[in-house]
């Protein structure tokens, strides 16, 4: 009898305690939904604060300016097709370690079986490409080819991991002042878009390793490491250029970026993805362009042009009948053939110094046949010649 009375008392303080313990979490519980804690604490409100207040004012209409509009668009259209890459290449260490070292940069999706347009000098050196998607997809990439001159590349991933295709524009018709857009990785940082205008056309600048690049659009949108190979694009989405240099003391952004017009690009890219190299035009010549000092002391009487030192034999000029000189002669410290035809034009584009006739060369295809004016003997004289592939 005593021991059910002291299984009583027990079940009785059990259920005391659980009721205290609801009762004090309801309390809570309401402290904190009323927050009643500020009446002893001397705190407001969240709801109390003016930032927090619900007014017409704090919700005013968003406004959307038409720069602002296109620059949402263009992103939007473009981002998915451009991708991140990874070039992992290999050194030995002190210790004769053989170690990793990893590169990025960007390119984009030009064609839906996977090929990836991007600069030489992202991929140059690289064992090992890694290719991360606009949805962040890693995947394994092939070299297709690539051109150092031109600075342009080519790989490949699966058509299956391609989730867009960029827009290729037309970079015959730019005028500076356009808006430029431009969307890569900056120092690993992901779709980045900054944006300028076309500053200058027609560039040209000395590279690193005394490459000369030609024929460049000057932006000063903001080009940092990590954005080369990324497209630079118009107002409509459509690629103009690809970003691949940029003037810095710095080493950062300093209003001054180097993108390769994407028409060149397209020529570049179908010939490394079908023949695995790029196909360069080739006259088969050396020269010296003619000063009033040199065509006065060889008695030449043309003071414009190019002097013909050297006939590759069998090469385009060789075979249309150009000739190079037979005579050597002193001309202060300068040794060199004379006797051989001066260049003048080609195609009717005067000709004056042989960085403008390998300009000139440059800019034609192979097997073009083009007109060559020379003077021999005073007298002019047109020559078809069919060029060739630079060997």
């Amino acid at each position: 009898m005593n021991n059910r009375g002291a299984n009583n008392s027990g079940t009785a303080w059990f259920r005391t305690i659980l009721w205290v313990a609801v009762l004090c979490v309801l309390i809570l519980a309401l402290f904190d939904k009323l927050d009643l804690g500020g009446l002893f604490s001397g705190r407001p409100k969240p709801t109390e604060l003016a930032f927090n207040q619900i007014t017409p004012e704090s919700k005013p209409p968003i406004v959307v300016s038409a720069d602002e509009q296109i620059n949402q668009d263009v992103f939007e259209k473009a981002y998915k097709a451009v991708v991140n890459i990874v070039a992992t290449t290999l050194r030995v260490n002190f210790w004769m370690e053989v170690i990793p070292q990893q590169g990025q940069g960007s390119g984009f999706i030009v064609d839906p079986e996977g090929y990836i347009l991007t600069n030489n000098h992202v991929v140059e050196k690289a064992q090992r490409l890694t290719v991360t998607t606009a949805m962040g997809k890693k995947v394994e990439a092939r070299l297709v080819g690539r051109d150092r001159q031109s600075d342009l590349a080519v790989i490949k991933i699966p058509s299956g991991d391609v989730e867009a295709v960029a827009t290729l524009g037309d970079s015959d018709t730019l005028r500076g002042g356009q808006k430029a857009i431009a969307i890569g990785n900056p120092f690993g940082l992901s779709h980045t878009l900054t944006t300028g205008v076309l500053s200058a056309l027609k560039r040209e600048i000395q590279t690193r390793d005394n490459a000369r690049m030609e024929n460049l659009i000057q932006t000063d949108a903001a080009i940092n490491p990590g954005n080369s190979g990324g497209p630079l694009l118009n107002s409509n989405a459509q690629v103009i250029g690809i970003n691949t240099a940029i003037f810095s003391l710095s080493g950062g952004y300093q209003g001054i970026g180097f993108a390769i017009p994407v028409n060149y690009a397209k020529e570049v890219a179908s010939q490394l993805i079908t023949k695995g190299r790029f196909a360069k035009p080739w006259l088969g010549i050396t020269g010296i362009g003619l000063s009033e000092e040199l065509a006065d002391a060889l008695s030449l009487g043309i003071t414009e042009g190019v002097l013909v030192v050297e006939v590759v034999r069998e090469g385009p000029a060789h075979q249309a009948g150009i000739r190079g000189g037979t005579q050597e002669a002193i001309i202060g410290n300068l040794r060199l053939p004379v006797g051989g035809d001066i260049i003048t034009s080609i195609d009717n584009a005067p000709i004056k110094e042989m960085n403008q006739l390998g300009r000139l060369i440059e800019s034609k295809r192979v097997d073009d046949v083009v007109s060559v004016r020379v003077v021999r003997d005073g007298k002019p004289i047109d020559l078809p010649v069919r060029l060739k592939e630079r060997p």
